[in-house]
């Protein structure tokens, strides 16, 4: 049986798993998929609002919500699920792992294909959220809180927000070798300086300050008083 097989699965990857059927009477994620394929059955009958009552019963209950329009294969391990939500025209492929806080979700309201494809194997970390009508290969793992827009190729790793590719085939790629999150600065800080720099411009213009010629703003961003490198030697 096709719930079997998904408990069976959990139970495999989850380390803390005590076997199969504290997979079924104790996992959320577990509860939610059972919900989903009863709503799922439901929605490809046509039976929308009797589908859509049993997918809030779930939602109610375990945390996790999936439209019945979603198509989810077989493996698919939810690890925690609180605040996962799955849009309607979502595919989700084999033997996924969602942690929670995942959003599959649309960039619009528009009818039609809105919502992403996902492939066999993958990983989406804690709080991403990917949005849009892209498709994701196999093997592919997303990390915690990206946010990603676009189409990925198989074997990938994604981060970041936006997410972009930092490897594949496990492999740095090209613009990710040196990537140094201690000494990343901090794109909101960027922002701030370069509003300042325009906040100034006006200021001439306008001589509203007549000293302003002479101010500097720094750009640099500040050291971390815990990394490594900020500490005096």
């Amino acid at each position: 049986m096709g719930f079997i097989s998904d408990a069976r699965q959990i139970a495999k990857r989850d380390p803390a798993a005590r076997g199969i059927l504290s997979v079924m009477l104790l996992y959320p994620g577990f509860h939610a998929l059972v919900y989903h394929r009863f709503s799922h059955f439901l929605y490809r009958h046509k039976l929308f609002s009797l589908a859509r009552w049993n997918s809030q019963c779930g939602r109610f209950w375990t945390g996790i919500e999936i439209h019945p329009g979603a198509q989810i294969g077989s493996g698919l391990f939810i690890d925690h699920g609180m605040g996962i939500v799955i849009g309607e025209t979502a595919v989700i492929g084999n033997n996924c792992t969602i942690y929670h806080g995942v959003t599959l979700g649309g960039t619009g309201h528009g009818k039609g294909k809105r919502h992403p494809t996902i492939g066999d194997n993958v990983l989406i970390g804690a709080g991403a959220k990917l949005l849009g009508p892209f498709k994701v290969g196999n093997n592919v793992m997303v990390g915690a809180n990206a946010v990603l827009l676009s189409e990925v190729p198989d074997n990938a790793t994604v981060v970041g927000i936006p997410a972009k590719t930092v490897r594949i085939d496990g492999r740095p790629i090209s613009h990710a070798e040196n990537l140094d999150h201690g000494n990343t600065a901090d794109p909101v800080e960027q922002e701030l300086c370069r509003l300042l720099h325009r906040v100034l411009a006006l200021e001439k213009q306008l001589n509203l300050e007549p000293d302003a010629k002479n101010r500097v703003i720094s750009c640099e961003p500040a050291r971390d008083s815990t990394h490594p490198q900020a500490q005096d030697k």
